[in-house]
């Protein structure tokens, strides 16, 4: 009895003034993985980036999805899926810009989709030192904390969602359907906690394939260019803090609600600090950033307060 043919796979990268990290990351993973797409959306960051971006693809292979403006993360995803699927993808890699895997990793996954047809995949994140990065996460429902998997026995009695990082993805179109793509209200960062807990709302499941490992240069998207150190951009300290509280909205009762409202300050602080001490003293932006994400996460409670 003959094997099933394996599915189209397409790997799907969003990029915003990557195309350094493309050439060094998804040129290595394309090669090693040998997909029948690999789908690039270039969120418009400056004329001479797209050129880059387009002759890049052009060397290698690619498609391109060239959109007039920035559509973010999860918007930029789910138009590199809508590309991929109509040029008959099955199967979707998604993959930042700063990551990278390889084919046994990608075995590994197609292995366990072929078994759950309705399980969203990620592989054991490490980062380039060979630490782990992620491998698989948690978030608190009482408080919005979000903690490694590997903290539960500190918090053993705590209630908590499972999500997984959209650094890299597995994902059947199946269970794309189910799921109906990123929401895109995001625009960056929860995205990926939102698709996780929207997946398992609806029946489908999320896993961690300890057999499947890729390896994620963090740093490549989250600091502005010029930064040095661990520090993070002004975007990243915003979003982070605005979209805990509009995960919150669209996800916890009216009681939750409050209780995620009163620890926004704490939460901003947290934000602020994966950025290091000595960034703050550099320079005053990512203060800014996290006040503006303070007043925006406020103003988002206050507005849904009138459709709740």
């Amino acid at each position: 009895m003959s094997a099933e043919p394996r599915r189209p796979l397409a790997i799907v990268v969003v990029s915003y003034a990557s195309s350094g990290l493309l050439s060094e990351h998804l040129v290595a993973s394309a090669r090693s993985v040998a997909p029948e797409l690999v789908v690039v959306v270039d969120n418009l960051s400056s004329s001479d980036e797209r050129e880059r971006v387009l002759a890049l693809a052009q060397r290698h292979g690619w498609q391109v999805v060239t959109p007039e403006r920035n559509l973010g993360f999860g918007g930029g995803v789910n138009c590199g899926v809508a590309r991929a699927r109509a040029l008959g993808a099955r199967d979707l890699l998604v993959l930042n810009p700063d990551a990278q895997i390889e084919s046994a990793a990608v075995a590994a996954l197609r292995a366990a989709a072929d078994a759950d047809g309705l399980a969203v995949l990620a592989p054991v994140i490490r980062d380039p030192q060979g630490g782990t990065w992620s491998a698989g996460s948690d978030l608190y429902v009482a408080d919005g904390a979000t903690r490694g998997r590997a903290r539960r026995a500190a918090h053993a009695d705590a209630e908590r969602w499972e999500w997984l990082s959209g650094a890299c993805l597995w994902i059947p179109e199946e269970a794309w359907e189910l799921v109906g793509g990123f929401d895109e209200d995001y625009f960056l960062y929860w995205e990926d906690v939102d698709l996780s807990r929207r997946l398992v709302e609806r029946g489908g499941r999320l896993r961690v394939v300890e057999d499947a490992v890729a390896v994620h240069d963090e740093g490549g998207t989250h600091r502005e260019r010029g930064q040095l150190g661990r520090g993070k951009s002004s975007v990243y300290t915003y979003y982070n803090i605005r979209n805990r509280m509009l995960f919150a909205v669209k996800h916890l009762d009216a009681q939750g609600v409050r209780r995620w409202r009163r620890g926004v300050l704490g939460a901003a602080w947290e934000v602020l600090g994966r950025s290091g001490r000595r960034q703050l003293l550099r320079s005053p932006a990512p203060v800014r950033a996290a006040l503006r994400g303070v007043v925006d996460a406020r103003r988002i409670v206050r507005e849904s307060a009138g459709v709740r």
